[in-house]
């Protein structure tokens, strides 16, 4: 599964982007953030405050109960604000 951070997420966890196989038990969005916050301090400090967190399946939004299965690119960004 490919992960994407874009903006401060990307700051903080020090990458732009890592391929990842998360356990099988990791089946949904929110599992998959409590998963990654144990990778590492970065990981920790981007998804502590999940409200400013927006996650994307496969270029779709997606909520906390959102499957992973047969995902392949999960996006991973703060919230998108425009003028």
């Amino acid at each position: 599964m490919q992960l994407v951070y874009f903006a401060w997420v990307r700051e903080m966890v020090g990458t732009d982007a890592e391929t990842l196989a998360p356990p099988a038990d990791v089946t949904t969005v929110a599992a998959l953030l409590d998963w990654l916050a144990g990778r590492s301090d970065g990981h920790a400090a981007a998804l502590a405050d999940r409200s400013r967190i927006r996650v994307a399946v496969d270029q779709q939004f997606a909520g906390p109960d959102t499957t992973l299965a047969g995902a392949t690119e999960i996006a991973i960004f703060p919230p998108v604000t425009g003028g």
